[in-house]
């Protein structure tokens, strides 16, 4: 259960004075999850995007232009609007002995401005200075206050990012509120290490962030802002070690074959395995020849031959006498990967089964009855881990595209056996830093070799205007017999309009080249997906207008050409991805990345990487550095956890330094028992990672 002394900071802000029923969903909006609404906690990692200097200046005479200021003035004139102009401003004209300043309002109701500023009253008017016509003018201050007001108001007000209908003001007093109820808690971070760092208690670190005596306070590597950063990395390290003890706790089962089956596949293949890729293998063959759960991730670039090593890896398994199974995100990969692992496992004797949400009645029960049989492999979505599916004798769970998958997928599928191997593989390279924060819990083999004969892509950037040349050069090509992807611009992550534009580009291309162009997106039905994929597989359409659905694994080796529009829109990772559909074959390809001018300054280092590099690790760290970790394993749109108050290319050595105190903790203290791990079992539910304390409860 999570300790009663974080309840009050768990209550939603409903709770706070000031916020009713009205506000309460533009909080949720604000700071909520899909989960829950609003918490006071959601409010207080809320952090300040900056903050406004509201130090006094020290007479009009001396206020800067452009600049943020509060200035103490005596109010000496009101000019209201003439009669029948109703649309003209309300001028008042206040100044001390230096200067005067005429303050504008708009639209603002002529009583209210007279009692705000009364003639001849001192009042601290708050704002920026403009020139205007030779004369200091504001239009609309931020503020006007009196004597006491003003001596409330802190030197250093924060600034929060805000949503539609709640105002800075508004948010800074839900703070204020919710840092008086934030309990003192005990210490969970090591006193001397604490010491060493100067570093203040939490809700010391909290308030300092939100009540900034300075700008400095609100950088990354402030004391206040490394306190909070280092409690989130070391919340996050803990709980990916417990789960990693619950994995291998239980006594893994020696699972390594003879090799025979992994020969007959091997001899099938129409190449030899790369040197990583049988540096690969052996780390696996250690793995499952050890008495602990193998828990290991294989990331490789596009095209680096991820799933060969997952199919010798499954055949090792089965060499054995059990099961394995191969989890994929959509449902084309798994089709795919049931496609192109068939011909192989049929060379090999391996019997293959196919599970999506797509097989229904006889054909899912006749599935469902293999897996408790003779079938050796499955591959399938989701589905694979529904409850109704039972195996035989489950004993390897390999799972494609792990960052699409959320450690409770992971461990749900590992139940559907006795000590069940993991073996998760990535197509998105990772930097190390992010390796440690998402993956900390796993063995890492990295493939950063490609297979003998995948061509190099050429890859040019062309301006939307040159768009008829496009269209001339793919005429060309279709003249030639190529086959070209042709994908069509995010439209604001939204599905709708995403599909709106593939269907026009779609309808624009028919008119000139008629039945040879076919689309695809993620709102057809999987068979029609599957049919377009099929005809452009064979050749009966050599244009295939698509949204981002292909991405991840699509694999027509005859496609040379990738025309990515708009491509400024798209992050680095998802461009490589993109990129990496072509170049599988003998042929030599191109990817042209058509963008609208002008290039803002991160979109232009984007479509200069892509023309400099292929090499998915030098674009996984140039990502991280222009985009953060969100975009980088595409977590916003798989619910993986971002971070909300570290910084991991900021905070990339507290990561390392929380990685080792997470260790050394559990090395002394396994289940938290000791005065220290009592205050981490609150740390780790304020961070929210209930599972790994529902791990360490269950044993």
């Amino acid at each position: 259960m999570r300790p009663y002394q974080l309840d009050p900071l768990f209550a939603g802000v409903g709770a706070l004075p000031g916020i009713g029923p009205k506000t309460v969903p533009l909080y949720d909006k604000l700071v909520g999850d899909h989960g829950h609404g609003a918490r006071l906690i959601d409010l207080l990692f809320h952090l300040p995007t900056g903050a406004i200097d509201r130090r006094l200046a020290p007479s009009v005479a001396q206020t800067e232009v452009s600049q943020p200021l509060v200035v103490k003035v005596r109010v000496e004139q009101h000019r209201p609007p003439p009669p029948g102009r109703r649309r003209a401003p309300f001028r008042v004209l206040v100044g001390d002995d230096t200067g005067d300043i005429t303050l504008v309002f708009f639209n603002a109701p002529p009583g209210r401005i007279e009692s705000l500023l009364p003639l001849g009253a001192e009042r601290y008017v708050a704002g920026s200075i403009e020139l205007y016509d030779g004369n200091r003018q504001m239009t609309h201050p931020d503020r006007v206050m009196d004597a006491e007001t003003y001596k409330r108001l802190p030197r250093f007000e924060p600034v929060y990012g805000l949503t539609h209908g709640l105002f800075s003001s508004g948010v800074q007093r839900a703070v204020s509120e919710a840092l008086k109820r934030c309990p003192a808690l005990p210490e969970w971070q090591d006193t001397s290490w604490l010491a060493k760092q100067g570093s203040p208690s939490f809700r010391e670190a909290l308030e300092l962030l939100h009540r900034p005596d300075s700008l400095m306070v609100l950088g990354p590597d402030s004391k206040a802002r490394q306190r909070l950063a280092y409690d989130e990395l070391l919340a996050g390290q803990l709980a990916l070690l417990i789960v990693r003890q619950s994995m291998t706790k239980a006594k893994g089962i020696v699972r390594l074959g003879d090799g025979r089956i992994e020969r007959k596949i091997l001899a099938a293949l129409p190449y030899q395995l790369t040197g990583a890729q049988s540096a690969a293998l052996s780390d696996i063959k250690k793995d499952l020849a050890a008495p602990d759960r193998m828990l290991r991730l294989v990331q490789g670039d596009v095209g680096s031959g991820k799933t060969i090593v997952g199919l010798l890896a499954m055949a090792a398994v089965v060499e054995a006498g059990h099961q394995a199974a191969l989890m994929a995100p959509t449902e084309i990969l798994a089709r795919q990967h049931y496609e192109r692992l068939k011909p192989l496992c049929d060379a090999a004797g391996l019997s293959l089964v196919l599970l999506t949400g797509r097989e229904k009645g006889t054909a899912r029960a006749t599935a469902l009855a293999g897996l408790l049989g003779d079938v050796d492999i499955a591959v399938g979505t989701h589905a694979l881990f529904q409850d109704d599916v039972a195996f035989r004798d489950l004993g390897l769970a390999v799972i494609d595209e792990q960052h699409r998958f959320g450690v409770h997928q992971r461990l749900a599928l590992g139940r559907k056996g006795d000590a069940v191997d993991m073996l998760v593989m990535t197509a998105t390279p990772i930097p190390r830093t992010l390796v440690l924060t998402y993956f900390g819990d796993m063995e890492v083999s990295s493939l950063r070799e490609k297979p003998a004969g995948r061509q190099p892509i050429d890859t040019r950037t062309i301006a939307l205007d040159r768009l008829d040349e496009v269209v001339r050069g793919a005429e060309r090509a279709l003249a030639q017999g190529q086959r070209i992807y042709w994908v069509c611009p995010l439209v604001e992550e939204n599905e709708e309009l995403d599909l709106a534009a593939a269907e026009d580009r779609f309808a624009d291309l028919q008119k000139i080249f008629g039945d040879r162009v076919g689309l695809v997106h993620g709102k057809m039905k999987g068979k029609d997906k599957d049919a377009a994929m099929a005809a452009f597989a064979r050749g009966e359409t050599q244009i295939l207008v698509a949204t981002t659905v292909i991405e991840v694994g699509v694999d027509v080796p005859e496609a040379t050409i990738i025309i990515i529009e708009h491509a400024e829109r798209f992050g680095l990772a998802q461009l490589h991805q993109l990129r990496g559909r072509v170049g599988r074959g003998s042929g030599r390809s191109t990817c042209l990345l058509l963008y609208k001018s002008p290039l803002g300054e991160v979109a232009r280092a984007r479509l200069e990487t892509m023309r400099e590099t292929e090499d998915g690790f030098v674009i996984a760290e140039q990502d991280l550095k222009l985009r953060g970790e969100g975009d980088v394993l595409g977590t916003r749109q798989s619910g993986m956890p971002g971070f909300r108050l570290a910084i991991p290319e900021k905070h990339g050595e507290l990561l390392a330094a929380a990685r080792d105190d997470a260790k050394l903790i559990l090395a002394r203290d396994p289940k938290l028992e000791s005065e220290r791990g009592q205050a981490l079992r609150s740390l780790l539910y304020l961070f929210e990672r209930d599972a790994a304390m529902r791990l360490m409860r269950a044993g």
